[in-house]
């Protein structure tokens, strides 16, 4: 699924990135964890890959912090596909960004989200109708399935994938999975009814750490996403949607992204009933979080 997009995340000032893990703070976190996973229900956030200009790097780097395992797709002219995976299901995945990319990103690498939909196709139609773009697609990835990769129209980028042979991610919400996802935006309400109507999802007022709006989005019971309003204090910061990763132990974790020459951006931080999370930067410069997710007794 690698993604011939010409917009990538663009690099963010440390102390900007500092406030943006906040938001899971506000979430009434319901998705199962521990779960391996063999269909993921449309409007829901299924799969992630990250554009980097040094893959080998990447891969050293969330191999040796998530503990997973990589295969390596072909896919035309020396490119590859790497799948991240743990105990033979798939993570997420990281790819070389093109030429093309690579020069539109100034070489910043970046993690983009999917969500699962019945038809890219019709999908594509839906992202126009509710004032998205759509800027590149639809189009088939091999068997693997059929993808769109777009534009809210508060400016984030996003995918959508209509599974055929790969579903998505295999596992969720436990150690070395994808755990949340969550948009930072200018304009929560019009993102809001965008996503509305693309996926059906409905929005639920809650608090943020910092005692801020936080909405989290659900869909039929479940929740989906969540999103936050991007601060006047954050400076010039794009929409732009981000994601957790689940840990086993958050401090032995942040000591791990710290030896490997990855960043430690924000303050670990204790959420009831969620967990305990901080924001990072890899080697190469991606921005995710990492979550040490509460278990229930």
């Amino acid at each position: 699924m690698g993604v011939p997009s010409l917009l990538g995340q663009l690099e963010l000032e440390d102390r900007q990135l500092l406030q943006l893990h906040w938001g899971l703070a506000g979430a009434d976190y319901q998705r199962s964890l521990d779960l391996d996973i063999d269909k993921h229900e449309p409007g829901m956030f299924s799969w992630a890959d990250m554009g980097t200009t040094d893959p080998e790097g990447a891969k050293s780097f969330y191999t040796e912090l998530l503990d997973l395992d990589v295969m390596d797709v072909p896919m035309g002219e020396g490119m590859s596909y790497s799948m991240l995976n743990r105990g033979g299901r798939n993570s997420c995945a990281l790819y070389r960004m093109s030429p093309e990319m690579e020069k539109m990103s100034g070489g910043q690498p970046f993690w983009l989200s999917y969500f699962t939909v019945e038809s890219a196709d019709e999908t594509a139609g839906r992202i126009k109708e509710a004032g998205g773009s759509v800027t590149s697609g639809p189009f088939d990835v091999f068997s693997s399935g059929r993808m769109v990769v777009a534009h809210d129209p508060t400016g984030a980028m996003f995918s959508v994938w209509e599974p055929k042979d790969h579903i998505g991610a295999g596992i969720f919400g436990e150690p070395g999975a994808l755990a949340w996802n969550e948009l930072y935006t200018h304009d929560t309400h019009r993102a809001a009814r965008f996503y509305a109507d693309l996926f059906g999802w409905s929005a639920d007022a809650a608090t943020a750490a910092d005692g801020g709006d936080y909405t989290v989005f659900q869909l039929n019971g479940r929740a989906a996403a969540g999103m936050m309003a991007i601060r006047p204090e954050w400076g010039e910061t794009p929409p732009s949607w981000s994601i957790y990763f689940a840990v086993a132990d958050l401090a032995a974790s942040l000591d791990k992204v710290r030896e490997l020459g990855g960043k430690q951006i924000s303050p670990a931080m204790e959420v009831d009933g969620v967990g305990r999370l901080s924001f990072i930067r890899d080697p190469q410069g991606a921005y995710s979080s990492i979550i040490q997710m509460t278990r229930e007794a």
